[in-house]
């Protein structure tokens, strides 16, 4: 059984999904997002060191570090969209 996938235009909500990701409130929606999941680093982090686990404490600071390099991702992302407005001056 063959599925056909038909296109009804370029306003569907996966391109509007798409262009949310390079928008201001996309940006700031992400940035949100990594401020919600600090809290989890954080929460592991010191589970971790209550129980002395080594490898737990080290996959906490991995995701401290990739949360800390996504969060600095989107305030380039935010800089750069600031830097396209002709009003910003």
């Amino acid at each position: 059984m063959t599925a056909t996938i038909e296109k009804t235009g370029t306003t569907g909500k996966a391109s509007q999904l798409k262009g949310l990701k390079h928008s201001k409130p996309g940006i700031l929606f992400g940035m949100a997002g990594s401020a919600y999941s600090a809290f989890g680093v954080v929460k592991d982090i010191r589970k971790a060191r209550r129980e002395g686990d080594t490898l737990k404490l080290v996959n906490a600071a991995v995701g401290a570090l990739a949360l800390a390099t996504g969060t600095l991702l989107l305030i380039r992302e935010l800089r750069r969209l600031g830097d396209d407005d002709i009003l910003a001056g």
